[in-house]
């Protein structure tokens, strides 16, 4: 009897130490997972009239035979101010390998084929493709849970050059938890995968607020900040001058059919 409670106080441990074990390598395994994703930002612009034309398309079929083919629908927003006709959609990957092979295999989809020929019986819909891939930053909140009534902002920021890691290192240890303090949802963080797309000096990022209006508020508030005010001076004086030569800032609203409102 003795023997036989030795030998389960033995598996109990056993199968403790298992479970200890995968509590520790599961949380490690998603977020190696999540880093590894291949995300792509597209921005199309139509031809004049021709939006919300291309809205249907995405909304009655696009998104569709997009999941058919292996891609994952993010999300879908067009600007509060939209003279361009734009629509900026964000899809994601396992790998740019898969990637790749789902764009091929939907480009020879006979139904898309045919989706395409038809919605473009009075004229091409779209002029202009714009395609970035980009990868998450190692302080990405990663957050792309839907907060329905609230405006997106999108941020593109061109660094001088050798400064990208500068940047980083500066909304790593301030600026997003600056951005949080004055009401700001921080969503998600990239830097392009490519060379030629900004790899070396590109920042892309997401933020929500309550109303444009609020947003332009809490970065009103957020530059005021002495904290803010004293990060950016400290960071300018390591790198010789300022960090950026560009900053773009889009406030967009989640479409009817986008996954992430």
């Amino acid at each position: 009897m003795f023997t036989n409670l030795i030998f389960t106080l033995n598996q109990i441990m056993k199968y403790l130490l298992i479970l200890l074990t995968a509590m520790a390598i599961l949380p490690a395994a998603g977020a190696q997972k999540a880093d590894q994703l291949c995300y792509e930002l597209r921005i199309y612009t139509t031809d004049k009239g021709k939006l919300n034309d291309l809205l249907k398309r995405f909304r009655n079929h696009t998104m569709a035979l997009f999941e058919k083919h292996g891609m994952t629908n993010v999300g879908y927003w067009t600007p509060l101010d939209n003279p361009d006709g734009k629509l900026y959609y964000l899809m994601s990957y396992p790998s740019r390998e898969a990637r790749d092979a789902s764009w091929k295999a939907f480009g020879a989809d006979t139904t898309w084929q045919r989706v395409a020929r038809e919605s473009e019986a009075n004229g091409k819909i779209v002029t202009k493709v714009e395609s970035v891939f980009l990868k998450t930053t190692d302080f990405s909140p990663n957050n792309l849970k839907s907060e329905p009534g609230k405006v997106w902002e999108l941020r593109m920021y061109t660094t001088t050059p050798g400064h990208l890691p500068n940047l980083l290192s500066r909304f790593r240890d301030h600026t997003v938890k600056l951005f949080k303090k004055h009401g700001m949802t921080n969503k998600i963080y990239w830097t392009p995968t490519d060379e030629a797309q900004g790899k070396d000096n590109m920042l892309y990022y997401m933020l929500t607020h309550k109303t444009e209006k609020a947003g332009k508020a809490s970065f009103d508030a957020f530059r005021a900040d002495p904290k803010w005010i004293k990060a950016r001076e400290d960071s300018e004086k390591a790198a010789g001058g300022s960090l950026t030569t560009q900053v773009v800032s889009i406030y967009m609203w989640p479409t009817d059919f986008s996954p992430v409102k």
